[in-house]
């Protein structure tokens, strides 16, 4: 499975306000849940029992909050890019504000490919000017256009 298979312009949103971690994910349980039809709590839950566990926070401004989902199909596994308005704290490993998230939906029975999408996201947020560009882009639709070509020069 590739990302460019789990993402697509609805699963995406500029500029959202949270002030908090726990906000944020809220928040994006809730834009999930609106586009996806699953359940707000669900999602919010599952990324909180995953944060528990340590912070998804990669560094340099970027989390990969992710988790397991039992209501998701075997076959469906969803990603959202989702760019704050300001650099919250998410105790990421740098100690450095996160503004970008890549959430990541995956269903129970899920093992190796989420943790080969999980290596390719952290690839591509390694690079510099991925990250820039999705900080400084001011849609949707630009966001959705940067991480579309950075993701089909991803290697499989």
């Amino acid at each position: 499975m590739q990302l460019t298979e789990i993402i697509t312009p609805s699963r995406v949103l500029a500029n959202l306000e949270g002030g908090s971690k726990k906000r944020v994910l809220e928040l994006t349980a809730e834009f999930i849940a609106n586009e996806s039809e699953l359940d707000s709590e669900e999602i919010y839950q599952g990324l909180i029992e995953r944060e528990r566990l340590g912070s998804t926070g990669i560094g340099y401004g970027v989390a990969i909050p992710h988790c397991r989902l039992p209501s998701l199909d075997e076959t469906e596994t969803r990603g959202y890019l989702i760019q704050l308005n300001q650099g919250i704290d998410f105790d990421a490993i740098d100690g450095q504000p996160v503004e970008l998230l890549f959430v990541l939906l995956v269903p129970e029975s899920t093992n190796q490919v989420h943790l080969n999408l999980l290596a390719s996201l952290a690839d591509c947020f390694s690079k510099d000017q991925f990250r820039h560009d999705l900080q400084m882009a001011t849609s949707q639709e630009e966001l959705f256009d940067i991480a579309l070509t950075a993701f089909r020069t991803e290697p499989a």
